[in-house]
């Protein structure tokens, strides 16, 4: 089976909104929610994909010709590449009814592990959806990330107590998931967090690695170093919370150019194959989360689609640096690139 076949298995049970395109870039489902689509009209999912084109590859082949390392480290664990699946909930609601997420996320977390990277986990307002996926991390011996949204502290603790009983490698909360509609108006009030109060969370995590998901400038990177986070993702949650924002292509280099040293810097939005990785790694990042292409690649062949999937991006992640001259991950630099916008 090769990713082509695992896209028109999908097409044929995932439902009426995502159309499991040849390469998702979020123009087939503009604004469409429910739907994997993006809020307002619909143009940061596409700005997400289409800025990461405007960078453009250096091909240099003039060096040693080596075996190509993809491996790269993720707070002290080592992983076969620097790839990672994202968080993604409701899925069938947007992405039809082969799967819940608790199924999903069972799949994801298990095939992931199994091929060498990890799977970030969602969140919802079904209390099992936290309580099934750190079940699922703690049977891969911790080789997951839940994602827990900026609910009030107390429902956040009861949710830590259960990732701590998983053993995940760390644990993430998707700040920017705030302009969702289901977590307005709620008593007790959730929703965007104070670097305090921040500072309160990464105490519940008892030493564990704390990530900031949904970092989409420098101040806002500043203020996640400020109250103790180990890392952050670069993401406007595809472009679902706020229209009109900037692309996470466009940020990157300013946010890590600020954060080398300090965090440990991730980055979504867009990024769908291996020379977008690379162009990720030469802007600094240390890894890239992708989400949608994960769901179709369960909806098209569940585990296989997976490892299908994983292969794939690894394939062009390794021509690119190749071509390019780097031999590790550690090798790829800004020259490698030139940025066209």
């Amino acid at each position: 089976m090769n990713y082509n076949d695992v896209l028109e298995s999908a097409r044929k049970c995932i439902g009426p909104y995502c159309k499991a395109c040849n390469e998702c870039n979020g123009k087939a489902c503009t604004n469409k929610i429910p739907g994997p689509g993006a809020k307002g009209i619909g143009d940061v999912a596409i700005r997400n994909y289409d800025m990461w084109k405007k960078i453009r590859l250096n091909m240099d082949v003039l060096v040693e010709n080596s075996d190509i390392d993809l491996s790269s480290e993720l707070f002290g664990h080592l992983f076969k590449y620097p790839i990672f699946a994202g968080p993604v909930g409701a899925v069938q609601m947007h992405y039809g009814d082969c799967f819940t997420d608790l199924t999903y996320n069972d799949i994801l977390v298990k095939a992931c592990a199994n091929h060498g990277i990890l799977a970030f986990t969602g969140d919802g307002v079904n209390e099992e959806i936290v309580k099934s996926a750190t079940t699922v991390i703690k049977a891969v011996n911790g080789l997951g990330i839940p994602t827990i949204k900026p609910w009030n502290l107390e429902t956040i603790q009861k949710k830590m107590a259960l990732v701590e009983e998983s053993g995940a490698l760390a644990v993430a909360m998707d700040i920017d998931a705030c302009g969702l509609p289901f977590l307005k108006n709620m008593t007790p009030k959730a929703g965007s967090k104070s670097v305090d109060e921040l500072k309160e969370i990464v105490r519940m995590c008892k030493n564990r690695p704390f990530i900031v998901k949904g970092i989409m400038t420098v101040q806002g990177a500043l203020k996640a170093i400020e109250a103790g986070a180990s890392g952050i993702v670069v993401s406007n949650h595809g472009g679902r919370v706020l229209d009109q924002t900037l692309s996470t292509a466009e940020v990157l280099k300013d946010i890590c150019d600020v954060c080398k040293g300090k965090i440990t810097v991730l980055v979504d939005g867009g990024i769908r194959s291996g020379s977008d990785i690379f162009k990720a790694l030469a802007l600094g990042a240390d890894g890239v989360l992708i989400a949608r292409p994960f769901v179709t690649s369960v909806y098209g062949a569940k585990d296989e689609g997976v490892e299908v999937y994983i292969s794939k991006l690894a394939s062009e992640l390794e021509e690119t640096m190749m071509m390019c001259g780097a031999r590790s991950i550690k090798d790829i630099h800004h020259e490698m690139i030139k940025v066209c916008f």
